[in-house]
């Protein structure tokens, strides 16, 4: 691996640290001495918590990052379980939280109602005569947000970024993705005959009898089967470029007769002249599908999509049966409590509402300008990677360093809130308040088309433990929720907020840079900003990753899919690079003073170790593979830190030990 140039005094002036004091404020406890951190030192740092943590029997795992949202909805449920207790004035954003969260609480009233709300759906959906009707049945549900077989949605082009477009992407199946429906493995036979036992359960909960529900259920999941051969994998939809196919109404009106796309955006109130189609077979295939597939079996489809929207939202019997197949996805034992369940709903729901309140009890501000400072100083250390990369030539090397200083920062909560007024909420009708905040968000969606995009919206709400980054607006973002340790603690040294959030403010400044972002512009457009052979050793340098991360094995003889993976395992093996270089420069790191006989360093990569803390079950976890683009929490560490010539230096790793690579071997991208 190709040292670092010695950094100029320019660099030193500017990278500031958070916390000039680096006394001992925060332990590290529960490292496992007789282990070697250079054989796995994920479980060098966690094995004590790992051996003895029980995952809880309503979760599919536990511990930090998007398991951390966990102990989030519990302060969420409080402030709800205080604010529907009280009298709110009408309108208000407590009102409308606080009633939402009543109304889902009230399951008496929602049993007694069992699956009354959405007869007059089926009722539509059993005077179906031909494909049209098919059609404005799936128009109608597009203002529910129930997509059935049209993947709309509204957001920025990305060749033009400024402005707001529709894009229509694959949908149609109720497996995680496409595969479920291909593989004969034992266990993906076992989910497909789970979600075939699932939809026969809610059609003989709607009266069907056994016979006849069965009958549905296999036509439904033929349709399905059908939709999924058309689908690109998640591996292939990766390609940005295959996925921008803009294209004039009125040539794929013409081009996929049967789905009548004019009729359908004007039962949307949509007028627009073009669209981005972003995975054009599956249209294809619908358009044939539309009318080689009998009507009585797209009924039993739609009746199968509408049932699996809404079960969640009806009596006791539905969210049972949608539990029992979830259940064999995820691994959880048992439901959620109802508070938990319904807190997740207000978030979704009305998230920037409940978000409000969520900021004001438990965000401080100081942790936004402390935040402010991490982000500075990591950006300030990229700048210095890019500066010394051997195999990028200067003008390219320009090129990314303006994209790097045009980024959009969001840290905490959005400076505009979304607004609900429009929204109107009863406390005595869950089923209506779930539909008229999907109709506001579709409302909300459709008001964008043609219309400038604003930068200033947030696409997560702020309580959620989460980071992201968005290319087509160049923007990295960090919520309130993540804020927290083992990522961020305002009484932490440096070592530990730099190894923490620290490394995931790296990890999504270079998303930006990694095998997707790369394509964007710093306008967030997807246009070429690099010099041919520049580009082509960054592509050689990506395909090193890919081909690591295939050998790593997370169950049994399951591997972690490079290529899925890709884009967050660059990410990850940058962001640790970065986020070390800006902590090389705090006092703290130049001080070399042990705390609780860490060095510096090591403390710094302890705290890598333990914001990834995570333990799931197996079921979980193999979807999580099949399905998700980050590796398995053990491989955002140990992956990463192979390649890291520091680690082996802080920690003696030498030759036999499990994780060591040959210098020569180790990768760097960034």
């Amino acid at each position: 691996m190709k040292k670092l140039l010695p950094i100029s005094f320019i660099l030193l002036f500017l990278l500031t640290s958070i916390n000039t004091s680096f006394a001992q404020k925060v332990s590290i406890t529960g490292i496992d001495p007789t282990l070697k951190p250079g054989d796995d030192f994920f479980m060098y740092v966690n094995s004590k918590w790992y051996n003895s943590v029980e995952i809880p029997s309503t979760q599919s795992g536990v511990g930090a990052y998007s398991f951390m949202n966990y102990p989030q909805r519990i302060r969420l449920q409080g402030i709800l379980d205080s604010v529907s207790a009280a009298k709110n004035l009408k309108g208000s954003i407590e009102q409308k939280v606080g009633d939402f969260y009543a109304s889902g609480m009230d399951t008496t009233t929602i049993n007694k109602r069992g699956f009354d709300p959405i007869k007059p759906m089926l009722k539509q959906i059993e005077g179906i005569k031909d494909v049209a009707g098919v059609m404005k049945y799936v128009a109608d549900q597009q203002k529910f947000n129930n997509f059935s077989i049209i993947g709309f949605r509204v957001g920025p082009d990305i060749k033009n970024s400024s402005i707001n477009i529709v894009n229509v992407g694959q949908t149609g199946i109720g497996l995680p993705e496409r595969d479920y429906y291909f593989r004969t493995d034992s266990s993906t036979l076992f989910i497909q005959k789970s979600y075939q036992n699932y939809l026969s359960t809610l059609f003989r909960l709607t009266g069907s009898d056994a016979a006849t529900a069965s009958k549905m259920a296999a036509a439904a999941y033929a349709i399905e089967k059908e939709l999924a051969a058309s689908h690109k994998t998640n591996i292939e939809r990766r390609n940005v470029q295959a996925n921008y196919n803009k294209l004039a109404v009125a040539d794929i009106a013409k081009k996929q007769p049967n789905i009548g796309w004019q009729t359908f955006f004007a039962a949307l109130s949509v007028k627009i002249d073009s669209l981005n189609v972003q995975q054009p077979a599956y249209y294809d295939r619908l358009n044939t599908l539309l009318t080689s597939a009998s009507i009585e079996d797209w009924k039993a489809y739609l009746r199968a999509k509408t049932l699996v929207s809404y079960a969640d939202f009806l009596s006791k019997p539905f969210t049972k049966a949608s539990f029992e197949y979830a259940k064999v996805l995820s691994g959880q034992a048992t439901q959620k409590p109802r508070g938990e369940e319904i807190t997740e709903a207000v978030d979704r729901s009305l998230g920037h509402g409940l978000a409000q309140l969520y900021v004001k009890k438990y965000f401080p501000e100081e942790a936004k300008r402390r935040m402010k400072e991490l982000v500075k100083n990591l950006k300030t250390a990229f700048e210095n990677r890019i500066t010394n990369l051997d195999w990028m030539s200067d003008s390219t090397k320009a090129k990314a360093k303006e994209k790097l200083y045009a980024f959009t920062e969001k840290i905490g909560y959005p400076d505009k809130w979304r607004d609900y007024s429009k929204v109107v909420i009863n406390r005595g009708t869950y089923f209506e308040n779930r539909l008229a905040t999907s109709k506001n968000d579709f409302v909300y969606g459709i008001s964008k088309i043609g219309q400038p995009v604003d930068r200033t919206e947030w696409g997560t709400t702020p309580p959620t433990v989460t980071a992201y980054n968005n290319p087509p607006l160049n923007e990295i973002v960090f919520p309130a929720g993540i804020l927290q340790p083992p990522y961020f603690d305002m009484n932490a040294d440096d070592a530990l907020n730099y190894g923490g959030i620290g490394m995931v403010i790296g990890h999504e400044i270079t998303h930006s840079f990694d095998d997707q972002g790369a394509l964007y512009d710093k306008q967030g457009n997807v246009k070429n900003w690099w010099k041919a052979d520049d580009f082509k050793k960054f592509k050689a340098k990506t395909q090193l990753v890919i081909e690591q991360y295939n050998k790593f094995t997370v169950l049994d003889s399951m591997h972690v899919k490079g290529a899925l993976t890709v884009g967050e395992n660059t990410a990850d093996i940058a962001g640790i690079a970065i986020a070390y270089d800006a902590f090389k420069l705090t006092e703290q790191a130049k001080s070399n003073e042990k705390i609780d006989g860490f060095t510096p360093e090591q403390r710094f990569f302890i705290s890598i170790a333990r914001i990834w803390r995570v333990k799931t079950k197996d079921a979980f976890m193999r979807t999580y593979v099949n399905t998700n683009p980050h590796s398995p929490a053990k491989w955002r560490v140990n992956g990463p830190l192979m390649n890291f010539t520091p680690f082996y230096k802080a920690f003696d790793v030498k030759p036999g030990d499990k994780m060591y690579k040959p210098e020569s071997e180790r990768i760097t991208v960034w």
